[in-house]
């Protein structure tokens, strides 16, 4: 009995407590409404957006089989926990659908395709001349590293998740680097002590850690614009967003978690994959560098990097396709060869395989 007392009141103190720790207990695990828990800046919609075309006529998804079973897949969307599903073909919206309970107005935290959006956004200020090349050390920018190896470190390994940084990105261990950085409100302070485990250039390792290097990088090339107005200025604006958006901080007026945590509309988060679908070329104005493009999107394998992962875009297959994919089963896919980009948004990624179920798609369209 008293050991159990003892338990009970250590779990108290976790939650009454302000560190992460607590918060992740509080939240319990992620949900794609995280973007109210947590302090952000705003993403203004322009006055003129930018909207794709209406369809004569709504595209019919018709049932398919599965495991021996054949399935409505609307039924099947909708099982899978799927609040959005978008079908757009030569700027045609052939399909749109919204399920459990969400429109085409509700935001979605997009999770980890914030990812591919800060890989956007290196690639701009390096056209911009703020960054001189990805060949670059981050230490060349960002300061303060306990660690003297991250000098070993480029800015191209951060962006290929090859930089050798030991870091726990486990969504389960509240102990674990993942649920520090992103219920913890010092990520700066959290970066300055990451240290390199193994040597930089030569192993693949899925991490959130080099995205928010990346983050720190923006945010020192930036200096007193912020990471949101960087991306109001070069994406959100030209691409004539529809709704106002926004990107969760660590903590009041504290740095964007560039992880994670951009939150907007289905529609939207279509255009950003329009944008690379177009080589970075937005109606005949050049957004992001064609070559940039090409780097982030085409099959590479040098300095250890695995085809399926390039500059914070997944490669899922071998013929010309590309995404961006956040936890929960966020997902902006893309399919230059037939102009298509599929958006699905869900509450849960479900049991279904996605990156099939695209691919299955993009091959019949």
């Amino acid at each position: 009995m008293k050991k159990r007392k003892l338990i009970i009141v250590f779990t108290l103190l976790i939650l009454l407590s302000g560190c992460h720790v607590g918060r992740f207990f509080i939240y319990n695990f992620a949900n794609i409404t995280d973007y109210k828990k947590f302090p952000d800046r705003t993403l203004l919609a322009p006055e003129k957006p930018f909207k794709f075309i209406p369809p004569e006529r709504q595209f019919e998804l018709k049932s398919f089989t599965i495991d021996g079973k054949n399935l409505s897949f609307e039924n099947y969307l909708t099982d899978q926990k799927t609040v959005a599903f978008l079908i757009i073909r030569n700027d045609t919206m052939l399909f749109e659908k919204y399920y459990n309970g969400y429109s085409q107005n509700d935001i979605v935290a997009s999770f980890s395709m914030a990812k591919s959006i800060t890989s956007i956004l290196i690639g701009c200020a390096i056209d911009d001349g703020l960054i001189r090349s990805d060949e670059d050390a981050i230490t060349d920018y960002v300061k303060g590293f306990k660690d003297p190896k991250m000098s070993e470190v480029k800015i191209k390994h951060l962006l290929q998740m090859t930089s050798g940084i030991d870091f726990n990105e486990s969504y389960v261990n509240p102990f674990g680097e993942a649920a520090l950085f992103y219920y913890g409100r010092h990520l700066e302070k959290y970066c300055s002590r990451l240290k390199v485990k193994n040597t930089p250039g030569t192993q693949f390792n899925y991490v959130s850690g080099d995205t928010q290097l990346l983050g720190l990088l923006l945010k020192s090339v930036l200096k007193e614009r912020s990471i949101t107005y960087y991306l109001q200025e070069k994406i959100w604006t030209p691409l004539g967003m529809e709704s106002d958006a926004s990107w969760s901080l660590d903590k009041k007026d504290g740095v964007e978690k560039t992880f994670c945590c951009v939150n907007a509309i289905a529609r939207d988060f279509a255009k950003i994959g329009r944008l690379y679908l177009n080589e970075g070329n937005w109606n005949g104005k050049q957004i992001v560098n064609k070559n940039w493009v090409a780097k982030s999107t085409s099959l590479d394998e040098s300095e250890n990097s695995p085809w399926y992962y390039q500059y914070q875009w997944w490669i899922p297959n071998g013929w010309g396709a590309f995404m961006a994919e956040g936890i929960l089963g966020q997902f902006v896919y893309v399919y230059p060869p037939k102009n298509l980009i599929i958006v699905r948004l869900g509450k849960k990624e479900g049991s279904a395989d996605w990156w099939g179920i695209f691919n299955a798609l993009a091959a019949g369209a």
